[in-house]
């Protein structure tokens, strides 16, 4: 008996990895960071990149062209594909023009993530459980060395979107990309230099949202996951008070 008991371990291990390569890289598509025509890196640079292994990288790489969101040329390599069109019926999405806006997208968001957490922590599969885990290690990785955190924040949010097993939560937060980052919007839509984020506590949020889906506690993601996302909502007020505090000092 101990055999059966042990196969469901090992096997979300590989999957894990293969899993985060994935969402990384799709990440990237998505929020265009790669934009149709643009070619992956190459093997060994993926290895390198993600410390994984070859298999890893073929599988990552596999799935993503079963998507239609690359496909392979022989002998020059890989190549990001064209996204259709998205549905007439899509959300509206006007450019952020100011604080408020992000805020706004912010409360919009919580109505859809804490359903979505709460969901996944009823009906997420060890393998999605593995990848929230994974997307929350590598974001919590580059908060401690000061790196770049936005595309690993982004990954966190969509795998749980897609622990819920519902697509449509997954395709909502695929719609909206990298204006699920407000402190990047405020440098790429409105041209000013992001705060300096308090980016222990971001990470400390997702930990706690990560960990309630783990324990399949789908009141106390809600909760974290309301938390997060509300809380960030309530430091962008902040900002924007200040700003407007600024602003009335100089006239």
């Amino acid at each position: 008996m101990t055999s059966p008991s042990r196969s469901p371990t090992r096997a979300p291990g590989r999957k894990s990895l293969t899993a985060g390569v994935i969402e990384a890289l799709r990440a990237e598509i998505l929020s265009g960071a790669l934009t149709p025509g643009d070619k992956l890196p190459t093997e060994p640079a993926l290895i390198s990149r993600f410390g994984v292994s070859r298999t890893v990288i073929r599988e990552a790489v596999a799935e993503l062209r079963a998507d239609r969101l690359v496909e392979s040329r022989h002998g020059v390599g890989v190549f990001v594909l064209a996204r259709p069109d998205p549905e007439p019926a899509g959300i509206p999405l006007p450019a952020f023009s100011k604080i408020s806006d992000m805020i706004e997208e912010l409360e919009l968001r919580a109505a859809v993530e804490i359903e979505a957490a709460g969901l996944a922590a009823q009906r997420a599969s060890p393998a999605q459980e593995a990848e929230i885990e994974d997307s929350h290690r590598r974001f919590a990785a580059q908060v401690r060395q000061r790196l770049a955190s936005a595309e690993a924040d982004y990954a966190f949010h969509i795998a749980i979107a897609r622990a819920t097993n519902n697509p449509r939560f997954e395709a909502f937060l695929s719609q909206l990309g990298r204006r699920t980052i407000p402190r990047e919007q405020l440098r790429e839509s409105l041209g000013a230099p992001p705060p300096a984020p308090d980016l222990a506590r971001l990470e400390s949020e997702h930990r706690k949202v990560a960990e309630a889906i783990s324990r399949h506690d789908p009141a106390t993601a809600r909760a974290a996951m309301r938390a997060h996302l509300l809380g960030s909502a309530d430091r962008y007020r902040s900002l924007a008070r200040l700003a407007a505090a600024a602003e009335r000092g100089e006239a």
